[in-house]
């Protein structure tokens, strides 16, 4: 969008509560509803369906502005913003526009190996292994939406083994019949290691601790941030410096080969959905919107009944905030992202902004306990970090309520631990009472206990497989 046409709106959509150390946040979730309300009596519509694996298919329909010089920068930005959370949410290798010739030459340009969402274009590529395409259909052609929701999760019986795989450490579970009978952090450093072998043997290394604690195992289940179908690894950041060759020989079946080794059922997923689940298991509710803040954003949704809609989630690369001086982010080069918002980096991108000062050699787990040390003593500027993450949050939940059935937001991770998740939970509230009273009612923001917050996620990818009894 032109500065110009921002400027025409910008005290419209404008939030009533600033962070501290971000002034120029902007929600997108405001701007879309302000869209929305200004052409809900348009004529003109566009349609939008994503095609994932197995001809899945994920459509929408929006009403858009009549198109003039004036309106084109609204639209455009509007219609832009749109597919990228879509395409985030529900994931896809092929997008179907029906509307405005002159929009889909633009998202065509964008959505090219050489526009400027190249990184989206190229990685969705690999996800799944098609070439990214989009494609102009005609009223009536629309693919209509097609869904295949998982019922993966909630198993309590046998004896089972969980972990989730953070940057930072990964966790483990033990769980015999439904009762945890071991769980523990495992420091490690993930994404500086070339050699697949490294990843392979700390993992080993973990589940056997944890197995050395039941009579048996019989499944084993885990989360961990990135894209996995069919227990394969497409993308994952924690596998950042294998070399591309090597990740297709060594990375992306490595969760097959354990499963082959241990010789039970085995399920791994990303860990939002994960966080979904263990919302699930704690509170015994559906409708559940997970949120995990660690090293990066992820994202996962149980629907009302009780499934995983098997859609991407990966919420980390979905736009939240529409301002021009938006931190960028540094994998997907977009302005915005939730990754910027919601994980370590957001508190590293607030510490400095506040004017902490860390050694150039700290490493963001490191920074992130250091905020969280001075949030325990007191100090404002800490305090004011994890506020401002909350009034994100707060915004943020009301964007999410435009794309997720939702009435719980289950919100994990090792930045909520402490005196910080607390924080983060109360001004988000403050948000939601102030701002958009009817979602305060409906949401519930839900922070569980600290140990949960740390390893329910190990926990919750315990019960994930079923086990098959002989007859």
């Amino acid at each position: 969008m032109t500065g110009q046409a921002l400027l025409s709106i910008q005290k419209e959509i404008a939030p009533r509560f600033q962070p501290s150390y971000d002034p120029g946040f902007l929600p997108l979730g405001k701007f879309i509803s302000w869209y929305r309300e200004k052409a809900a009596e348009s004529c003109q519509e566009i349609g939008l369906a994503i095609e994932r694996e197995n001809r899945l298919v994920a459509s929408w329909q929006a009403k858009i502005l009549p198109l003039s010089p004036e309106t084109w920068p609204l639209t455009m930005t509007y219609v832009e913003r749109l597919v990228k959370f879509l395409l985030w949410q529900k994931g896809g290798w092929k997008i179907y526009f029906q509307g405005p010739k002159e929009i889909f030459q633009r998202l065509r340009e964008l959505y090219s190996t050489q526009g400027e969402r190249q990184f989206d274009v190229n990685l969705m590529s690999t996800v799944y292994e098609r070439p990214f395409e989009v494609v102009e259909v005609r009223p009536g052609e629309l693919p209509p939406e097609q869904d295949n929701p998982l019922a993966l999760g909630g198993h309590l019986d046998g004896c089972r083994l969980g972990f989730d795989l953070g940057a930072s450490d990964f966790k483990v579970a033990a769980m015999q019949d439904g009762r945890v009978v071991f769980s523990q952090e495992i420091p490690w450093n993930p994404q500086e290691q070339a050699d697949p072998e490294y990843h392979r043997q700390h993992l080993q290394q973990g589940l056997k601790l944890a197995a050395a604690h039941l009579p048996r195992v019989d499944a084993i289940g885990g989360s961990a941030a990135g894209i996995y179908i069919n227990n394969q690894v497409r993308i994952a950041s924690l596998f950042r410096s294998v070399p591309r060759d090597l990740f297709e020989k060594k990375v992306k079946h490595i969760f097959l080969e354990l499963q082959r080794e241990w010789n039970v059922p085995f399920e791994v997923i990303n860990d939002g959905e994960v966080t979904a689940l263990a919302g699930y298991l704690s509170l015994n509710r559906t409708a559940v919107l997970g949120i995990a803040m660690g090293s990066s954003e992820a994202g996962g949704y149980l629907n009302r009944q009780g499934h995983l809609p098997g859609w991407l989630d990966e919420l980390a690369f979905a736009p939240v905030d529409l301002s021009p001086l938006a931190a960028v982010d540094e994998w997907s080069g977009d302005r915005g992202v939730g990754a910027m918002y919601f994980s370590q980096q957001a508190v590293n991108k607030l510490a400095l902004a506040a004017g902490l000062d860390f050694a150039p050699e700290t490493k963001l787990p490191e920074r992130l306990k250091q905020v969280q040390t001075m949030a325990e003593k007191g100090d404002d500027r800490a305090i004011r970090i994890f506020r401002d993450i909350g009034l994100y949050l707060g915004y943020t939940a009301h964007l999410y309520s435009l794309f997720y059935d939702y009435q719980t937001l289950m919100i994990l991770g090792r930045v909520t631990s402490g005196r910080g998740g607390d924080l983060i939970k109360q001004e988000a509230q403050k948000v939601l009472a102030t701002e958009f009273p009817e979602l305060s009612e409906k949401i519930d923001i839900h922070l569980t206990d600290e140990q949960s917050r740390r390893v329910g996620q190990a926990v919750a990818a315990a019960t994930l497989p079923q086990i098959k009894r002989k007859e």
